[in-house]
């Protein structure tokens, strides 16, 4: 066989490498178009240093630094880099790119054989991702695992070496990586599996984590151990052959138990009140950036405060219904406290009495016919009316009523979802005497994220709980006295009775009729500025029924009152949200509260608590009086008892309670203040003082104290034996002298108002004191409560 010659050798040579320099030409152009075509809306990288926000965690925090809740997106919480330590970072580089620090962020071996290994299985089955890729796919692109995103994360990840240093790459990766159980992030991972931040974590927890990237639910120490030590030992391992530990660390960090936190997800249910009204703020002064979260605020809350409140509010409706008989089982086919059967078109979030037509104990529910529409209450998880977790047919029996909100509209497919509202509700709301912050903060029984806030958003009649208003303008206004006996007339059946008593007594025993006196004295309108000077910002009308609590409050603005009246006559705004920290560590500043400003002296601001201690003493609350300390308060009860109220005081708390329906059902025979709010009152007022000893509202030097006839308020007769110790503002003690026989005619006692006084009520009832000082602040100046 004749070999071709020499000649014809080179001239194949030559065309085969013309071929060859085609070919490459041709598949240089090919790259260079493929990489224009895919650089064409790539995400720019030049923002990452200065603007990488990725959600956040926003953390709500009790004045102690216990959590209340953790809102997020993702669950993840940025940290400097410089705050991770460095056998952390060395272990998550053994585990997922030891030579990071050395290529230019493509492992382009890693990557041939990746594209082998997927052209024999026919389908994308390695990664061989760098950490510098894995940000791309992690922070600037999907995770979609296609030839067009790796093509696009190339790209990216050549820019992004050239953009941010090693450590600016490295920090983003370990802030963004997802770690399991919704945690991303090392410093989330940290918390939840082991109960500490990052820069705590030892050698064997590192790896641990380091472990999990490759399958963050696989490789999960809360679901199979076994495998994660299995994968922490290849860490170690590889941290030893990379020199990056010593041979006695890796066999401390090898040895190592698995110590883990306790497990916790969620919002907690200690205080969901608090946290909506926290999300309500962080809009406002954040805005958008609320959203992405990262913020930590700081509150008020006390949390062994807050679930003593939240326990009170419970135990006091759970003995409600046991008194009224509102446990199951429930037979009965009518029931007065409720009202008859609703029969029409029942409307959304209303709620209706209905009838039980059908038990279904597979799927835990009742059937209830409300009106016209057939709807469904789930009874197996409910653990306010259902504790002992009882079958339906256990439950209730067909024909029975049953109290139910529709949820559903009535025009949905039957049967329209309902929920059982078999009971009243509550509030409390507790506030530091000396600082007006928030302690306790309870809005309902069931403690639901996102439920209405009773304490803070419900109106509602405060009955006699109004009355330390009337009563502190009337020692405001100089006219009255405690030592005032009041000529007051009120009916006995179908008879008129006329009677004395002085103000102390009255307002004690929660007099209606010595109210209605007071308020006719010294004129509603003025009642209503000074309430307004003391805070209450709802809707109050200049009329009689003023007297007797008939314009609704809210229970906050109730309680902060009484704190005026407790610390001396000094009004500010209560405070619930004391600091937000920005991602960044900047401070926001709060939305701009009123300074604290006088509305009373401290000597009307002490006989004001002098008179509500009476009511603790010996009037309608002196089951108080066994908590033991110096206490004042009022009960308030309204018409049918349909709102219970209990709102008091110590020189360290103040506290309100307030119990009822939200529909204003009457609360049923025997309810009022003092048995229906009272004791949740005392139950949370008794935690509150435990290990604190009792100590005396104080007394100003210029508070004057003498004798009075009992039955005049008049100085005593020469001789009088009984005589009782009274307090008066300086210049309000009595000069005249009762008679001896004054108990025995009641018109020696008082004529009736001289023609000066009677101008001067006049003048009042129009608003504009004459001789009564106008000392009642501008109550333009009052604010809506903002905490």
């Amino acid at each position: 066989m004749r070999l071709p010659d020499r000649e014809t050798v080179l001239r194949y040579a030559r065309r085969a490498l013309y071929v060859c320099l085609g070919l490459a030409a041709v598949g240089c152009v090919t790259v260079l178009l493929v990489l224009r075509h895919f650089e064409t809306g790539l995400p720019d990288v030049h923002d990452l240093r200065e603007h990488y926000q990725p959600p956040q965690v926003t953390r709500v925090l009790a004045r102690d630094g216990t959590v209340l809740a953790s809102l997020f997106v993702e669950r993840r919480t940025v940290i400097p880099f410089a705050e991770i330590p460095s056998h952390t970072k060395l272990a998550f580089l053994a585990a997922e790119d030891a030579k990071f620090y050395e290529h230019q962020g493509l492992n382009y071996f890693g990557m041939l054989r990746a594209l082998l290994a997927n052209l024999r299985a026919g389908h994308t089955r390695q990664g061989a991702s760098t950490l510098t890729q894995q940000v791309v796919k992690n922070v600037l692109l999907d995770s979609e695992r296609t030839y067009k995103r790796k093509i696009k994360e190339t790209i990216l990840a050549h820019r992004l070496e050239k953009e941010l240093s090693k450590d600016e790459i490295f920090s983003l990766y370990l802030n963004q990586i997802y770690l399991g159980h919704g945690r991303f992030g090392i410093e989330e991972a940290a918390r939840y599996y082991f109960g500490k931040k990052a820069k705590e974590l030892d050698v064997a927890e590192s790896a641990l984590l380091a472990g999990l990237v490759a399958s963050p639910e696989k490789y999960s120490p809360r679901h199979d151990e076994a495998r994660a030590l299995q994968r922490r030992r290849y860490v170690l391992d590889q941290m030893l052959e990379k020199s990056f530990v010593t041979q006695e660390l890796h066999d401390l960090a090898q040895a190592s138990k698995v110590r883990l936190a306790p497990a916790s997800d969620g919002e907690s249910e200690l205080a969901p009140e608090v946290v909506s009204y926290v999300k309500k703020v962080l809009d406002d002064v954040a805005g958008d950036a609320a959203l992405h979260g990262g913020f930590t605020v700081e509150t008020t809350i006390d949390p062994g405060l807050q679930a003593a409140a939240r326990r009170a509010v419970r135990e006091n409706l759970d003995n409600y219904a046991t008194r009224q008989k509102l446990t199951a089982p429930f037979t009965q086919t009518s029931r007065k406290l409720w009202g008859p059967v609703f029969s029409g078109i029942p409307k959304q979030n209303k709620i209706y009495v209905g009838k039980v037509v059908a038990q279904n104990d597979a799927l835990g529910t009742l059937d209830v016919q409300v009106g016209d529409v057939l709807g469904r209450v789930s009874i197996a998880s409910d653990d306010r009316y259902n504790p002992k977790h009882l079958p339906p047919s256990e439950f209730a029996k067909v024909g029975a009523v049953l109290r139910v909100g529709l949820l559903g509209s009535p025009d949905s497919p039957t049967p329209v979802p309902l929920r059982l509202e078999l009971g009243p509700e509550s509030a409390l709301i507790a506030l530091d005497v000396r600082t007006r912050d928030v302690r306790a903060l309870i809005g309902s029984y069931e403690a639901l994220s996102g439920g209405l806030d009773r304490a803070l958003y419900a109106k509602r009649q405060p009955g006699s709980s109004f009355k330390p208003f009337l009563y502190g303008y009337a020692l405001h206004s100089r006219r009255f006295t405690p030592a005032s006996v009041l000529d007051l007339t009120k009916k006995n059946g179908k008879e008129l009775v006329s009677y004395r008593e002085s103000v102390r007594t009255a307002i004690a025993e929660s007099d209606n009729a010595a109210a209605d006196k007071l308020i006719d004295e010294v004129g509603a309108a003025n009642v209503v500025e000074w309430a307004r000077a003391l805070g209450i910002t709802t809707d109050l009308q200049p009329t009689p029924s003023l007297a007797l609590g008939a314009y609704e409050v809210l229970p906050i603005e109730l309680c902060n009152a009484y704190v005026t009246f407790a610390n001396g006559g000094e009004f500010e705004l209560p405070k619930l949200v004391t600091r937000i920290v920005a991602p960044g560590g900047a401070i926001i500043p709060l939305p701009a509260t009123p300074p604290a400003r006088r509305v009373l002296s401290p000597e009307e601001a002490y006989l004001i608590t002098s008179l509500l201690r009476g009511v603790v003493e010996r009037g309608t609350a002196q089951r108080a009086h066994s908590l033991g300390r110096p206490l004042a308060g009022k009960t308030g009860t309204t018409n049918l008892a349909k709102d219970t109220w209990f709102v008091g005081y110590s020189t360290e708390m103040a506290t309100a309670v307030w119990v009822g329906y939200d529909d204003a059902l009457p609360l049923g025979w025997g309810e009022a203040g003092a048995q229906t709010a009272l004791p949740a009152w005392m139950s949370f007022m008794k935690v509150a003082h435990e290990h604190k000893p009792p100590t005396e509202f104080p007394k100003p030097g210029t508070i004057i104290t003498a004798n009075v006839d009992p039955l005049t308020g008049l100085l005593p007769y020469a001789g009088e034996e009984n005589v009782i110790e009274e307090e008066f503002l300086d210049g309000t003690v009595p000069t005249e002298v009762a008679k001896p026989d004054a108990g025995a005619d009641a018109g020696a006692v008082d004529a009736g108002p001289d023609d000066e006084t009677k101008a001067a009520k006049n003048a009042t009832d129009a608003g504009a004191p004459a001789s009564i000082p106008a000392v009642v602040p501008d109550a333009s100046a009052v604010e809506p409560p903002v905490f």
